[in-house]
């Protein structure tokens, strides 16, 4: 079966009209990014931006779902290990995989799932992440 095409949204403010409210973009400063990219997914949204990874030892991507239901569960990482983390005070899980066949800039893949304000969040990190930046950045994601 064929997995159905899907169109991106017209900017962020697609994402808004999916939640129904301004979808919450993180605060902390990220990467030079190259290009964004923004779509449903599930129950929401998501927004992609394609670092600049041109340097070695810089990450490819990073991507932050958001809905009103947990996203979707990603093909391709059986076999991650996953644990407990803290979001700021907030309780969340962190999913990684070291995803050996991409190219260096995006691997491992780090998912960081948790919850705020009624809305399930994800944020997908690809490259070499520290995770407390991870952290860091997912709790600058306002309410």
């Amino acid at each position: 079966m064929i997995a159905p095409v899907t169109e991106p949204l017209d900017g962020i403010a697609g994402a808004d009209a999916i939640l129904g409210r301004t979808f919450p973009l993180p605060q902390a400063p990220l990467p030079l990014v190259r290009w964004v990219d923004v779509a449903p997914v599930g129950e929401g949204a998501e927004v992609v931006w394609s670092l600049d990874d041109s340097r070695a030892g810089s990450p490819g991507r990073l991507a932050l779902y958001a809905g009103r239901a947990p996203a979707p569960h990603r093909d391709g990482l059986a076999g991650a290990s996953e644990r407990g983390v803290k979001v700021g005070e907030l309780p969340g899980r962190l999913r990684e995989h070291p995803l050996s066949e991409a190219q260096p800039s995006l691997r491992p893949v780090r998912e960081l799932s948790w919850e705020r304000d009624g809305l399930a969040l994800r944020i997908t990190a690809q490259g070499p992440w520290a995770i407390d930046d991870l952290l860091a950045l997912a709790a600058s994601v306002p309410e």
